[in-house]
């Protein structure tokens, strides 16, 4: 079995998704915050959020992104890279709303990031 070697770009690539993921969270969780000052039928908050319309329209371009990522890179190398954009989201999450974080929450994101550098190291 041969072992893929991933180009700078593809790299890049994979990189941007691992950004644009917790990007996209960020736009959710602020719509849900936007949604707490609105009022009326569940329907028009939807409708008249703005930041929620922002994270789905964020999500259809992330979508395609990740599409093309699939065209250059295998699925089982790409979406490690997207564990890494799972990790960012709770630092996101601190850093903006300022939600807790914990000691064994870091330790925990720090061994996926550390465990996708396994998997998409050369071997051999």
């Amino acid at each position: 079995m041969s072992q893929t070697i991933l180009s700078a770009r593809d790299i890049a690539l994979c990189s941007v998704f691992a950004v644009a993921l917790p990007v996209g969270q960020m736009l959710f969780k602020w719509g849900a915050v936007y949604n707490a000052r609105l009022s009326g039928p569940f329907l028009t908050r939807v409708i008249v959020n703005y930041p929620l319309i922002g994270a789905f329209a964020w999500y259809a371009v992330t979508a395609l992104l990740w599409f093309y990522v699939l065209t250059r890179v295998p699925l089982s190398l790409a979406y490690g890279f997207s564990l890494v954009g799972s990790c960012l989201v709770p630092l996101a999450g601190w850093l903006v709303f300022k939600e807790q974080a914990t000691w064994s929450m870091a330790v925990g994101y720090v061994l996926m990031v550390a465990g996708l550098f396994l998997v998409v190291r050369p071997v051999g």
